[in-house]
């Protein structure tokens, strides 16, 4: 399996670092953002495979990342992942609504954010 390019989005540089290594240490290229705004700056046209976004963050939260990343054309069909502390079903359900593919609940294994990697874009 090629590395797919991978954007991650969490307010919590730690997090990010944490998902950064196990996702590299995979094979993949990772470009970060700090919360949904400065995600859809980086949404230039650039292929991106995956996107991988907390829930609750400022700015914009990544349900309303997932929403806006379903009205653009090129990345209408790029698989989200939520990887979050929130484990409510009716946020849940929300973020399905909203289109995100995935929901992993913190704190994660690195093998458990790999086989859902690998099952969305392997």
């Amino acid at each position: 399996m090629s590395g797919k390019t991978i954007l991650i989005v969490d307010d919590s540089q730690s997090m990010r670092q944490l998902i950064k290594m196990t996702l590299t240490g995979a094979g993949h290229q990772v470009i970060e953002a700090v919360d949904g705004r400065d995600a859809l700056s980086k949404l230039n046209g650039q292929k991106i495979n995956l996107i991988i976004s907390d829930v609750n963050m400022p700015n914009l939260d990544g349900i309303g990342l997932v929403k806006e990343v379903k009205t653009r054309s090129e990345y209408r069909f790029t698989p989200i992942v939520m990887l979050t502390t929130e484990s409510e079903q009716g946020k849940k359900a929300e973020g399905q609504a909203a289109g995100a593919k995935a929901w992993i609940v913190k704190p994660f294994q690195p093998q458990q954010l790999l086989a859902a990697v690998d099952k969305l874009v392997g």
